[in-house]
């Protein structure tokens, strides 16, 4: 890329005229997704002003509460919340919110309701505030299916179901990547402009990757196909390099890596949680869409994972996602223990 080329560049595709473009080439759309895409980027933004200056806020601190999933929360962790919350009732465009850190879903007022169900995890990978290490914010989309009485049933739908994914990685960069549902392209923050920019249009993900992404503290727990799969990564039988392991622990962090140099991210069920870790509305059914829409598999251990159907807002499931023909070898590794049965 010529980054001297680049600064004095007039020509800047942003996020807004971009989003723009996509509604152009539906002639029935009323600007309704493009309005609420605005106000997730406007959140976006705000959350990654209050990430920079979080010590200088005193923002690092517990606020002394835990949220529904047992992990304390952090001042950043709320505010972020009521960002996002405020940020997507007043666009008007949304009936129903499904928030990490809220026990129950929220149903916006019928004066402010709009076609849309947003699901999101506001600022995924929180407990690595304190170290500086890369965290984020992860939101997935979907249609309304009853206009005038919305209902959970609106939100648990399998993730093929929905219209758009995305996260926004706040770190050295702010960046934003974002698939509608047709590829996906990734923006990052220009501060001078206050403007996400397209800088990776069209990401796909290698077909085969170096990089495997595990938390192999939890390795005496594993299933027998997850153990032999990194096994395989690291001692490979067929004359290969052993692939490299990277794992930080911001699943935005991780999976960003992943999209742009391949290989596979797994948090596999195991002993202690025996179904997975990951939430499957708000963390596993994004970061698959946006997966396969780059060319790469989410797996679940069983299924596609977007073919999943949740029977509960905070569910969990456990995942494998990455480069198509690493998650292929899983894949196989899990079919021989099926037919071991």
């Amino acid at each position: 890329m010529d980054h001297a080329g680049d600064a004095h560049r007039t020509d800047l595709m942003t996020i807004t005229r971009f989003v723009l473009n996509e509604q152009s080439r539906h002639p029935e759309s009323r600007g309704d997704f493009t309005i609420l895409l605005s106000h997730i980027v406007l959140g976006c933004k705000f959350v990654c002003s209050c990430v920079n200056k979080a010590g200088l806020a005193k923002l690092i601190g517990l606020a002394g509460e835990t949220n529904v999933q047992g992990e304390e929360q952090k001042k950043l962790d709320v505010l972020s919340n009521e960002v996002f919350v405020k940020a997507l009732v007043s666009s008007g465009r949304t009936s129903i919110l499904v928030s990490e850190e809220d026990e129950e879903a929220t149903f916006v007022e019928s004066a402010k309701r709009g076609k849309y169900c947003v699901v999101f995890d506001p600022l995924d990978g929180s407990s690595n505030i304190d170290c500086g290490v890369s965290i984020g914010t992860i939101f997935g989309i979907y249609m309304i299916k009853h206009a005038n009485d919305p209902t959970l049933e609106d939100v648990l739908q399998p993730g093929k179901n929905m219209l758009a994914a995305g996260y926004c990685m706040y770190g050295s960069s702010c960046t934003l990547v974002l698939s509608t549902g047709c590829g996906v392209n990734g923006f990052t923050l220009d501060p001078s402009l206050g403007e996400f920019i397209l800088t990776h249009p069209d990401i796909k993900i290698p077909k085969k990757g170096k990089i495997y992404s595990v938390n192999e503290g939890n390795a005496k727990n594993w299933d027998g196909p997850t153990a032999k799969y990194v096994e395989k990564c690291k001692f490979p039988k067929d004359g290969s390099s052993s692939k490299s392991l990277r794992y930080i622990g911001s699943m935005v962090a991780d999976v960003h890596r992943t999209l742009l140099y391949g290989g596979v991210f797994l948090y596999p069920a195991d002993k202690k949680s025996p179904s997975g870790k990951l939430r499957v509305l708000y963390e596993v059914f994004p970061m698959s869409f946006l997966m396969e829409q780059a060319g790469g598999q989410a797996f679940t251990g069983k299924q596609r994972a977007l073919d999943l159907i949740p029977t509960k807002i905070h569910e969990r499931s456990p995942i494998f996602l990455g480069s198509y023909d690493d998650v292929e070898e899983i894949k196989a590794l899990y079919a021989a223990e099926e037919d071991k049965k």
